[in-house]
């Protein structure tokens, strides 16, 4: 299943510097393997902001829900999740 995801994050002015790094350093390590797994398989940043759209290809659901919540940001961020289906105007055969 196809999901569209769009991250906003929004860290606290007051964050310790330390411990916001090692939340990027960490989100970014887990992001990028699972783009290696092919589960992540489009990532793009929204210009201007620190927020994200995504593409998730995933079994469920709750699969999707339980990988973003092992986001080390996703406490500090606002979430807005769509389902995806194939249009029939596609030339991409390998979108389902």
């Amino acid at each position: 299943m196809l999901f569209h995801v769009e991250m906003s994050v929004n860290l606290p002015p007051d964050m310790d510097p330390e411990k916001a790094a090692r939340l990027k350093a960490d989100e970014k390590a887990f992001s990028q393997q699972l783009q290696n797994d092919g589960v992540w398989r489009h990532l793009w940043r929204i210009a201007g902001q620190y927020a994200n759209i995504s593409v998730f290809d995933v079994e469920s659901p709750a699969q999707l829900n339980d990988l973003l919540m092992q986001l080390p940001l996703y406490p500090y961020m606002t979430v807005t999740v769509r389902a995806l289906c194939r249009h029939p105007s596609s030339i991409r055969e390998d979108d389902r």
